[in-house]
């Protein structure tokens, strides 16, 4: 096959991931697009990038459409990233009273360091207490990563030492170089497939939400419709927290600015 992406068939994928997903892919991503889909289309011993999309398009195989999904959103994460919201979170478990488990959803787990992170913290401030973490994303293949909590151990530098000594295993012999979230704390974090740019599952309501380096994906409609979608799981009182390099100004009055990428719900 021509490894290269014509315009024309750039587009039908362009249209192809904002209607799966809302996801905007903008002409800088043409090469992302190319470099993802050419060998999943050699492996289907395809001619062309137009004979792959009339096969998602004939809606005959539906585990193939989830397929091109996971290859073109993008999951790019790591444990404790942006250091301050986890702060926050302390702030707001520490002070949750009452015998209901305190709940925390990662919006966009991706490969699940982010619902990780959430839990360490928590085990950390809430003690005996209850609490539960939920992780979505649209990709079913991230998702079954996240919910082994097996990891290579450069991604672990984030980690604080004592959370590293806590909650996670390092590999021996043949899993040297990887690490293991320790089975405890897997089990309070539960990976559920969701697309934030459709009606949502049965998750519950949270006293926390991290949609976090989400909404850069899509253009201002599908951003208030998605984090309409959002809020309305949050209960009154509770916090969201959004990238550093987003806003909800336009978006969203349903919550009040508190802080940098904070937002609470009245």
């Amino acid at each position: 096959m021509n490894t290269q992406i014509s315009d024309s068939e750039f587009g039908n994928f362009q249209r192809f991931i904002f209607e799966a997903a809302g996801i905007t892919l903008s002409p800088s991503k043409k090469a992302l697009v190319c470099g993802r889909l050419s060998k999943r289309i050699r492996a289907r011993k395809m001619a062309s990038y137009t004979e792959y999309f009339a096969l998602l398009k004939s809606n005959q195989e539906p585990v193939e459409v989830q397929t091109a999904i996971d290859l073109l959103t993008t999951n790019e994460t790591y444990f404790f990233r942006e250091p301050k919201h986890f702060d926050w979170l302390r702030q707001a478990a520490s002070q949750h009273a009452g015998p209901s488990p305190f709940r925390v959803w990662s919006a966009a787990s991706s490969s699940g360091e982010e619902a990780y992170s959430i839990a360490m913290v928590l085990a950390e401030c809430r003690g005996e207490q209850a609490f539960e973490v939920v992780g979505t994303d649209i990709s079913t293949r991230m998702l079954a990563k996240a919910r082994t909590g097996h990891y290579p151990e450069q991604r672990a530098r984030q980690i604080p030492a004592h959370y590293l000594k806590q909650f996670c295993l390092k590999g021996q012999r043949e899993q040297a170089g990887t690490l293991l979230v320790a089975r405890e704390l897997r089990q309070k974090a539960r990976f559920v497939q969701a697309n934030l740019n459709d009606k949502l599952p049965d998750l519950g309501s949270f006293h926390v939400i991290f949609l976090r380096n989400v909404m850069i994906y899509f253009n201002g409609d599908t951003k208030r419709q998605v984090v309409a979608r959002v809020l309305s799981l949050l209960k009154p009182g509770g916090h969201l927290y959004i990238g550093h390099s987003e806003s909800l100004h336009g978006i969203s009055t349903a919550a009040v600015q508190v802080a940098p990428s904070v937002y609470r719900k009245p």
